[in-house]
């Protein structure tokens, strides 16, 4: 259960929140001003690229480098293919993991290393890999670390991961909000150099503005009836969320989501992109998840019942309302199967903006419900 009364007691937030998650997420912003200068620092500003790689390949351990690689996917779009390489191993851990290129790849290609532990020996082996290949190699990890030696070693780009002073990145903060920015933010800069994307330093500079701003909305001074992240957060108490975004930047931002739910708070979600949303989940509504649904006596005594668990659906979308939309007939799903329904739609702005906008409130709202709830350990 929800403790509702701790979401609007700053004290008892920041006691609780022994992890740092909430200044984590408070300093997205200065975030993304401190990864821009490392990458102009690193010497990306005056990369003068041939022309634009063939493949983007993304490799790196933990929800931020997949979300990492979601994000420049979605934003890369057609100027070039966008492929994560999956880890195997015997284990989740960074002595277990091992990378490997694909057969095709090769000297067009560009090989992007993400990591906020930069010890993973795999890491390593994929980047003496795309050395013998000629795979250009950029990675973003900590200053010192084995795999910067080993990216060194490869006269390949190293970008120095940033990380605040408060910071202990371990393998179980792989999903805070800094990890995914610090990650991010440099190869942002990278990819408007070789021209897959539009990202210069003004628009970082408007990604960082939004992200203070959403912080300012969401933080824990601010009362949970004015403050969307706690509102959410509240609104998925004891509930199951279909996150169904519509958009090319709230997709990634819905998976990210879904993953930050389950790493933070231990929250069960779904994600899935309208329309495709509606008959995906569509019998999730109907089921013994709708809220209307009690398979046993109606007169019985429940007091020592749990709670059941519900659907809700958060709808994230970063298009403008209006044109061609499937909202209306999600909204009518919902309404059909008696669904409680949350909506999140950034203010206007740049595709950028947008994202880092959704990304803001929903990490808030994961780290609100991770501390708010007794059984979650943090």
């Amino acid at each position: 259960m929800l403790d509702e009364s701790l979401l609007d007691d700053p004290e008892a937030l920041a006691r609780a929140d022994r992890r740092g998650l909430l200044r984590g997420a408070a300093e997205a912003g200065a975030r993304v001003r401190t990864a821009a200068r490392h990458a102009a620092e690193a010497g990306i500003a005056a990369l003068n690229p041939e022309g634009r790689p063939r493949a983007v390949l993304v490799a790196g351990s933990g929800s931020a480098a997949t979300g990492v690689a979601d994000l420049i996917g979605a934003l890369a779009g057609a100027s070039a293919p966008v492929t994560r390489l999956t880890p195997t191993g015997v284990a989740p851990a960074a002595g277990a993991l091992r990378w490997n290129l694909p057969g095709w790849a090769g000297s067009l290609d560009l090989l992007l290393v993400v990591t906020t532990d930069g010890s993973e020996p795999g890491l390593a082996v994929l980047t003496e890999q795309a050395y013998r290949r000629g795979c250009q190699v950029v990675a973003v990890t900590p200053k010192g670390s084995p795999l910067a030696e080993a990216v060194d070693a490869a006269h390949g780009l190293i970008v120095p991961l940033a990380t605040a002073p408060h910071e202990l990145y371990e393998e179980t903060l792989a999903a805070s909000p800094g990890a995914l920015w610090a990650l991010f933010t440099p190869l942002l800069s990278l990819l408007d150099r070789v021209g897959l994307l539009e990202a210069p330093p003004e628009t970082l500079a408007k990604v960082a503005d939004r992200l203070d701003r959403t912080a300012e909305r969401c933080g824990p001074a601010i009362a949970t009836y004015s403050n969307p992240a706690k509102t959410l957060a509240a609104e998925l108490a004891d509930s199951l969320p279909l996150i169904w975004t519509e958009g090319e930047g709230a997709a990634p931002a819905g998976r990210r989501f879904a993953a930050v739910l389950a790493e933070l708070s231990g929250r069960p979600a779904l994600a899935a992109e309208l329309p495709e949303a509606l008959p995906a989940h569509g019998i999730l509504l109907a089921g013994a998840l709708a809220a209307g649904a009690d398979a046993d006596d109606f007169f019985r005594d429940r007091v020592e019942d749990p709670q059941a668990l519900r659907a809700r659906i958060v709808l994230l979308r970063d298009r403008p309302i209006g044109g061609l939309t499937a909202a209306p007939a999600a909204r009518e799903l919902a309404l059909g199967h008696d669904t409680a329904i949350s909506e999140l739609e950034p203010e206007e702005g740049t595709l950028l903006e947008s994202i880092a906008e959704l990304l803001a409130v929903t990490d808030f709202a994961a780290v609100y419900l991770a501390l708010a709830t007794p059984a979650t350990p943090s």
